[in-house]
């Protein structure tokens, strides 16, 4: 019977920096795409400031997106079962977003 819940095929061994494992918090999430790519940016918003800086940016294919779709899914639906269904019926009240980018090519 364990063996059964051992994954199948070729094992990856993660590595992480210790500036990585610290995270960087998000309270908003900006998703785009195209054909070729899923962009999530991940912004922190504070309150009474109309001005928000992406803290992280990840480009993802499409297949990948739709992983992590199914993936969050997963994972939702097991947090909610252990601790209880997730109030999201909070207002949103995020100014409209002006984005602006500043990099240069």
């Amino acid at each position: 019977m364990a063996d059964d819940k051992k994954p199948k095929g070729k094992q990856v061994n993660l590595e992480i920096s210790e500036e990585m494992a610290e995270g960087i918090y998000s309270n908003l999430a900006i998703i785009s795409n195209n054909q070729n790519e899923f962009v999530l940016d991940f912004l922190r918003v504070i309150h009474n400031i109309p001005k928000a800086k992406v803290k992280s940016r990840v480009l993802i294919t499409p297949q990948h997106a739709k992983r992590l779709l199914k993936a969050l899914h997963e994972n939702v639906s097991k947090y909610e079962k252990q601790y209880g269904v997730i109030d999201d019926k909070q207002p949103q009240n995020f100014p409209p977003m002006n984005f602006t980018p500043t990099a240069k090519a």
